[in-house]
């Protein structure tokens, strides 16, 4: 996709008009700089995930559009992980969420009723922080946040709010991207303005172009990264899905088995999953492809996942 057209679905993002073919449009354009994976599945059909439980040691599960959209449930998704459990099947969440702590993720699983402990959620945001001294070690990092975020979980690395209204830019070694919230496309000429004129390191916490929430598709920090890259030929490192580092801090641990991710977005989930050697389970209903014909998508990409079902 050229300039012009990424610039075209950020004004419509901004609108609240984006949609679904242009967020896997843009998808489809930045594919090369995506992971790489093998044929994938046969997108077989499945009534739930219990009817599979008992293929599998475990689960990774996507967050939004799984087991959320937003800030409300999915009917059945506690049911489902408290009948793993009694099944004896390992549970993690791998989250593209940055915005919050890995704390605060698991306060909001426990408020929307989901029984999940604090170390079975392993968010971008944790993967890229345990992945900053890799890019460039003794950095001062304007962060690129919610606006009440203190980042109390990288006590140890130096950042500093770059949205706050006395915030010199110019003091930032680097750039955080944890969250759009507050982002705009003048922010983005801004940030690009600063490193073509003195080049820095970028780095993105989230690598979704967008999340299914209730109003509808939000832009999120992968996009604007995206962005930044065709207009200013700076390679951001991105971390969370569909990256290894994520997949590989999920993974920490577990015993050998079969696993596998189950999620809403072919482009992040399942191609990650498939890049990672786990088997992979898109949830059509509740996510990115609610009311359309999912196959129009995995015949158009090639990226086919395991199983199919409509919601876990």
């Amino acid at each position: 996709m050229t300039l012009p057209d990424a610039r075209t679905a950020i004004s419509a993002a901004e609108a609240n008009t984006l949609t679904v073919d242009a967020a896997f449009d843009r998808y489809e354009a930045i594919r090369p700089r995506l992971p790489q994976a093998g044929p994938g599945g046969q997108a077989k059909p499945a009534p739930d995930l219990l009817s599979v439980a008992h293929d599998y040691d475990g689960f990774l599960f996507d967050s939004f559009g799984v087991l959320n959209v937003g800030e409300t449930a999915i009917a059945g998704a506690a049911e489902c992980l408290g009948a793993l459990r009694r099944k004896g099947k390992l549970i993690r969440i791998l989250t593209n969420a940055a915005s919050y702590t890995s704390k605060a993720a698991f306060e909001k699983y426990r408020r929307l009723g989901l029984d999940v402990a604090q170390d079975e959620i392993v968010s971008s945001r944790d993967v890229t922080l345990d992945h900053l001294e890799s890019v460039a070690s003794g950095l001062r990092w304007g962060a690129i946040a919610a606006e009440e975020d203190v980042f109390e979980d990288a006590p140890d690395v130096d950042i500093f709010d770059l949205l706050d209204p006395g915030a010199d830019w110019k003091d930032a070694d680097g750039f955080l991207f944890l969250s759009s919230a507050r982002w705009t496309s003048e922010l983005q000429d801004r940030l690009v303005a600063e490193v073509l004129q003195r080049p820095r390191p970028v780095v993105v916490g989230n690598p979704d172009l967008v999340a299914p929430r209730e109003s509808g598709l939000t832009i999120e920090p992968g996009f604007w990264a995206h962005e930044f890259q065709d207009r200013t030929g700076a390679t951001p490192r991105l971390f969370g899905k569909p990256y290894r580092e994520a997949f590989s801090m999920a993974c920490a641990g577990i015993a050998p088995g079969r696993y596998a991710m189950i999620g809403d977005t072919l482009h992040t989930d399942i191609l990650g999953g498939q890049a990672a050697g786990l088997d992979t389970i898109l949830v059509t209903d509740h996510g990115l492809f609610a009311g359309r014909d999912v196959g129009r998508y995995t015949r158009a990409s090639g990226i086919v996942p395991d199983i199919v079902m409509r919601s876990i």
